[in-house]
């Protein structure tokens, strides 16, 4: 196919859509910069979850492409098992819309191993066209402990014509799950250093109001991300602050740990940003810090090093991935607040940001994308990966 431009079907429920601008902006953002720089053009489907009484489906367009956001039927308590059926249905309605009358497609792009990859076979087999998943997480460390995902999971192994893990941790997982270990490649997910590079530092401070040493946290306000482990950090820290990024269900729980804790006036939650706002949050915290208890490969790592500032991670798989030298930050000895607030003290002590900016320009898209190519052009010429 060298020589010709492809046409790329992307299936995820995990993209940016109205009313979500940061629900996956990781895969919108690896899309974006394979589109910029390798000749291929994409549609993207990316189901919204809606109840089954209310489906409707909707439109948007990212980074030069057409993408269709069929609601898919969910139910709190049984999307697990209901949402690969859900996915489909939605998939196959979406591939009748009059956007896409006769738009032949080359390959299938899909994201999370389940639910999405088993529709998107579904869809892949519809169109007699291939289908590569990429595994992101929690598709494969989290769900295959469940009997019903773990036999779908190894049926998206079998069947999947190539599979990208972001992260030499999860290509081993899936390996143990059973995947030849020549049909995983990794390919890390990158950075946008013209999105994330310093901006003006008294400036970020003085927007945010602060006047002393800084913590950063930036996620989802979920229990997987543990930011309760980072605010018990901030007690063994006397005089630092700590911002927090992102919106969930586990706010009020975490303003009222941070008030018993006497940390109420150090503790500030800004609710979820912009991605476009996020160079200045980085620029002005000292150091940022993720505690999950897991992760794929974390895009805040990288996006806060090439803000020049470093970070403090747990200690799980993927993360020694991300930060591997000092110019960094440092990967915990143990998921405790202790060992948090140690290394945050460390790294406050050593920081040198241009440094930590120097670090992060090495994880660059360009390489992810080229690799991208690599492995489409190997299963259209028949070579698998």
């Amino acid at each position: 196919m060298a020589g010709r431009v492809l046409n790329l079907l992307t299936f995820t429920s995990l993209f940016p859509a109205p009313g979500r601008p940061n629900h996956g902006v990781f895969v919108r953002n690896r899309l974006e910069h394979l589109l910029a720089s390798h000749p291929v053009e994409a549609t993207v489907l990316a189901p919204v979850p809606q109840p089954p009484w209310a489906l409707r489906d909707g439109e948007s367009a990212a980074c030069g492409a057409t993408v269709l956001h069929p609601g898919f039927a969910h139910l709190r308590g049984l999307g697990q098992w209901m949402a690969p059926l859900a996915l489909r249905r939605a998939g196959l309605r979406a591939l009748a819309h009059p956007r896409l009358a006769g738009r032949r497609f080359d390959l299938i792009d899909a994201h999370y191993l389940y639910p999405d990859g088993v529709a998107a076979l579904a869809l892949g087999r519809r169109l007699g066209i291939p289908v590569i998943v990429t595994a992101r997480g929690s598709d494969v460390t989290q769900m295959p402990d469940h009997p019903w995902p773990r036999r779908q999971i190894r049926r998206v192994i079998r069947e999947a014509a190539a599979l990208i893990a972001v992260s030499g941790g999860l290509r081993e997982r899936l390996i143990e799950l059973g995947a030849p270990a020549d049909k995983v490649t990794v390919l890390r997910n990158g950075v946008d250093l013209a999105r994330f590079h310093p901006v003006d530092r008294d400036a970020a401070r003085t927007l945010y109001g602060l006047d002393g040493p800084t913590l950063v946290s930036v996620g989802g306000l979920i229990a997987r991300k543990r930011h309760d482990l980072t605010i018990a950090a901030l007690a063994r820290l006397p005089g630092w602050r700590l911002l927090i990024a992102g919106e969930g269900p586990e706010r009020g729980r975490l303003e009222a740990l941070a008030v018993s804790r006497g940390l109420g006036e150090r503790v500030r939650f800004l609710g979820a940003l912009p991605h476009a706002e996020l160079a200045p949050l980085y620029t002005a915290a000292d150091v940022a810090v993720l505690a999950s208890e897991r992760e794929g490969w974390a895009n805040v790592l990288l996006e806060a090093m090439a803000c020049g500032t470093p970070v403090v991670v747990s200690r799980i798989p993927g993360n020694p991935e991300v930060v591997a030298a000092p110019a960094a930050g440092r990967v915990v000895a143990a998921n405790t607040a202790e060992d948090f607030a140690a290394a945050i003290g460390e790294v406050a002590l050593t920081a040198d940001r241009a440094a930590t900016r120097a670090y992060a320009e090495d994880f660059s898209w360009d390489a992810t994308s080229a690799g991208q190519m690599a492995l489409f052009r190997a299963v259209l010429a028949g070579g698998g990966a």
